[in-house]
């Protein structure tokens, strides 16, 4: 396990900067399949940070709706979504080769040509990679909820990441975020309470339905049978 408090060198100075992560790299078993899909499927799906900034059209080969998933898990909800939708493309971030290499067993079984993935830190590749005001969308399901007060630093929605991704977002653009945890929730609409440029699509203070494009999991279907919530917020970019 690696330390979430990773070490990164100031590209002008050299000294090293600690930086604050919102996860802790647990790299994990690799099946066979996954391997595989990483060594082969890779280099045809897969997107690089030191490939600089984002063309997406290079990358789709058209101009279309773009949306961005941070943290997609194994996979499987955003491939469905890319499946459903086929008139967007869809980018995929993730920082766990398991699950990486899941999303791209997925996307060689259904043939998505729409999907595309980073294996990397999210807030990197939005600061280094995406072009401002090229998003549709932008989704978070799920984050790790840091659920001790010690750890809530960790948390990846804060002010400065909310401000981030506004500026990735066309106007009419959407932020959307799930969490089964309501004190995550709750910090989560008041960090998007104070932020400019955001509009609550339910209303002032008020959580959103379950929008039709967001499959509901099996780890969510679990939790509302045990009575556990779940609190979407959906928020526009005006």
């Amino acid at each position: 396990m690696l330390d979430f408090i990773n070490q990164d060198k100031d590209p002008v100075t050299g000294k090293v900067m600690r930086k604050v992560r919102s996860f802790v790299l647990r790299e994990g078993r690799l099946t066979v399949g996954q391997r595989h899909a990483l060594e082969t499927l890779w280099p045809r799906y897969g997107l690089e940070r030191a490939g600089g900034q984002l063309e997406p059209e290079a990358v789709f080969g058209r101009d279309a709706p773009r949306v961005l998933e941070i943290g997609y898990g194994m996979g499987h909800s955003l491939a469905t979504m890319a499946a459903a939708a086929p008139e967007q493309d869809f980018i995929g971030v993730e920082v766990h080769r398991p699950g990486v290499g899941a999303l791209l067993m997925e996307i060689e079984e259904q043939r998505l040509s729409n999907l595309r993935s980073y294996c990397d830190d999210a807030v990197d590749i939005l600061t280094l990679c995406i072009p401002d005001h090229s998003l549709s969308r932008v989704q978070l399901y799920f984050p790790d909820p840091w659920h001790k007060k010690k750890h809530h630093k960790r948390r990846i929605v804060q002010p400065e990441w909310v401000a981030l991704v506004r500026g990735k977002l066309k106007e009419g653009g959407t932020l959307h975020m799930a969490t089964d945890w309501e004190d995550y929730a709750q910090h989560m609409m008041a960090v998007m309470n104070q932020a400019p440029g955001f509009r609550n699509l339910a209303g002032t203070g008020q959580f959103s339905e379950r929008p039709a494009w967001r499959p509901e999991t099996k780890f969510e279907r679990r939790g509302e049978r045990l009575g556990h919530g779940v609190w979407d917020l959906l928020f526009e970019a005006v």
